[in-house]
């Protein structure tokens, strides 16, 4: 136990006791059952992860590893080696060998279906810093979005000033270039680093057919062996198993070089449209004004129209076209058309959230059939200039495999997709559930608007929460006083499970011990995402962030679990965590 002291006027001060965290109630009671004169010995901790914490298969070796673990922590010392004492079981429970996902399962859902089976952590823009149109283009974002596990990298190619080489940079925008060559060699040396699984790299093309020479060149030197191409469309995806250490390539021919123009000898075309370089010299406010007024549609493949154009064809250097394995498009027609499945061939299609907001009210079943077989990327509407995201569920829910989010951005759109891809030991490959890729007798697919039963309910008790207290100064959330902290507890998913509730707030406390509990029934379990933050009530202004984290409902792990939050960038904090129970009821 401390003192605290907090300065109330120049004359005067309040001081608070900051206790040490103590067991919960409910941790007391378990502890009593499973110990013999306050001394919990490995057969009644092997009972205690079988019956308590539900893990079937733990033996009485796994027991002797949690005793030997807290040994190595400091937590268990030489005089307790017969067993755990309260303090040493409840310190056990609130550490972070107590996870509420197994880390020993690591990779363990099948990854031997196509690619178009999964959901895939997907970047957009993945080379900008900051916000779309201003900030700088980097390697560096690209690196940080590989070693999340980000499989899906995004680079727009854009021919240099003097037309001889390729830059990589958001086009009409004031973002500064960065070279493609800087950019593919930092995903080569980083593209394996926490995932063997394959990294796709979705080109937005605006380049001459000699500079996609060049750019053809660029990658099949960068890469080598590891690049996985294919001569013709695949009838249908590899898996990412047989894809293990591969890069992959899916583009199309850019639309502003459809039609048949004349290349001079440096490779600039004549008749270009100069848009892209007359708008380096406007204002931002500009630049804004042109896309509040562009169609979400022109970012998808670099305007994905005419995806079998013979002109393109013969527009597009057949060195750079040997390389693109997973072809983009729109083709010709409408939606109806986009979204017709071949039985001979699989691709691409690119939708704006907007897009997808309007085609889901009425082709929704036709893009889940779509998904099936197909890839569906989603990417944010072009008026996000500050890199926000959208829900992703949207397109989660309908099949999509590829939900391009900005990574450099925040914000509970992110957390979301942090959270999905906890799952499968964070491959940033999360096998979609059954439910999207079957079809029923008469050829029906999952509605997730449809009325459906719970199939399970899911009980989290909220104990406590500690750490604040180590990683905040004592004045961070309130100059006056201890914090003031509140948790919200809830499930994203399908529309029907969509909840969020609330903890009472505890008032002038760094260890608030709420010890709530809550349920959640389930109607698809398969798809939810719990979800945890934590906030500090203040009476006079917006609450303060105090930390959360988002994790897979179908891989949470059921007992009392030691939680970690994250910042609202999606870092751990080094201290901060919550002591849970999860239960299925």
């Amino acid at each position: 136990m401390s003192k605290q002291s907090y300065r109330v006027c120049f004359c005067f001060r309040r001081r608070f006791r900051v206790l040490a965290a103590e067991a919960p109630a409910d941790v007391k009671s378990l502890f009593n059952r499973y110990s013999d004169n306050g001394v919990m010995s490995a057969e009644n901790l092997h009972r205690f992860l079988i019956e308590v914490q539900k893990e079937e298969n733990a033996t009485l070796e796994d027991a002797h590893a949690v005793m030997n673990n807290l040994h190595d922590l400091k937590i268990l010392n030489i005089f307790n080696r017969r067993g755990l004492h309260l303090d040493a079981f409840f310190k056990y429970l609130f550490a972070d060998i107590n996870p509420p996902l197994n880390s020993k399962l690591g990779i363990h859902q099948d990854m031997n279906a196509p690619l178009s089976h999964y959901f895939i952590y997907t970047g957009h823009n993945s080379y900008l810093t900051g916000n779309q149109l201003s900030s700088d283009c980097s390697d560096v974002p690209i690196i940080q979005a590989l070693l999340r596990g980000v499989r899906v990298i995004e680079l727009d190619i854009w021919p240099n000033s003097a037309k001889d080489d390729v830059e990589v940079l958001h086009g009409g925008t004031l973002t500064t270039p960065v070279a493609l060559i800087k950019c593919l060699k930092s995903i080569k040396e980083h593209a394996f680093t926490v995932s063997e699984y394959p990294v796709v790299i979705t080109l937005e093309d605006h380049l001459t057919t000699a500079l996609q020479a060049k750019t053809a060149e660029m990658i099949t030197q960068t890469f080598g062996d590891m690049l996985f191409s294919s001569d013709s469309c695949l009838k249908e995806f590899p898996s990412p198993e047989s894809l293990k250490r591969r890069v992959l390539i899916s583009t199309k021919p850019p639309k502003e070089y459809l039609q048949a123009k004349e290349v001079n000898e440096t490779g600039a075309t004549k008749g270009t449209d100069q848009t892209d370089t007359e708008a380096w010299g406007r204002e931002v406010s500009d630049i804004k004004a042109r896309y509040n007024d562009k169609d979400d549609s022109d970012e998808g493949e670099a305007d994905d129209s005419d995806e079998e154009d013979p002109t393109s064809q013969q527009n597009t250097a057949p060195e750079y076209k040997r390389l693109i394995a997973i072809h983009a498009g729109k083709g010709k027609g409408g939606l109806s058309d986009w979204l017709k499945v071949d039985p001979d061939k699989v691709r691409r299609l690119s939708l704006s959230e907007q897009e997808l907001g309007k085609a889901v009210v009425t082709h929704g079943k036709e893009i889940i059939r779509f998904t099936q077989r197909n890839i569906l990327r989603i990417y944010p509407k072009g008026i996000r200039f500050d890199s926000s995201n959208y829900n992703p569920f949207n397109a989660w829910t309908h099949g999509a495999q590829m939900v391009a989010f900005n990574m450099q951005g925040y914000g509970r759109s992110l957390w979301l997709m942090h959270g999905m891809f906890r799952g499968n030991g964070g491959c940033g490959y999360v096998k979609k559930p059954d439910i999207l890729l079957k079809t029923g007798p008469n050829n029906e697919v999952f509605d997730p608007e449809a009325n459906l039963p719970v199939k399970t309910t899911l009980k989290v008790t909220v104990f406590m929460g500690e750490g604040w207290y180590y990683d905040f100064e004592h004045t961070h959330f309130d100059a006056y006083s201890p914090p003031d902290f509140y948790a919200r507890i809830g499930i994203a998913g399908v529309n029907a499970d969509i909840v969020m509730k609330k903890t009472k707030t505890l008032e002038d406390n760094w260890i608030p011990t709420w010890d709530e509990q809550f349920e959640f029934p389930l109607t698809v379990p398969e798809l939810a995402l719990l979800r945890v933050e934590v906030h500090e009530y203040d009476m006079s202004e917006k609450d303060d962030f105090a930390g959360q984290t988002c994790l897979p409902v179908s891989e949470l792990r059921q007992g009392i679990r030691a939680v970690l939050l994250h910042n609202r960038k999606g870092e751990k904090y080094n201290s901060v965590k919550l002591l849970m129970r999860f239960e299925f009821i």
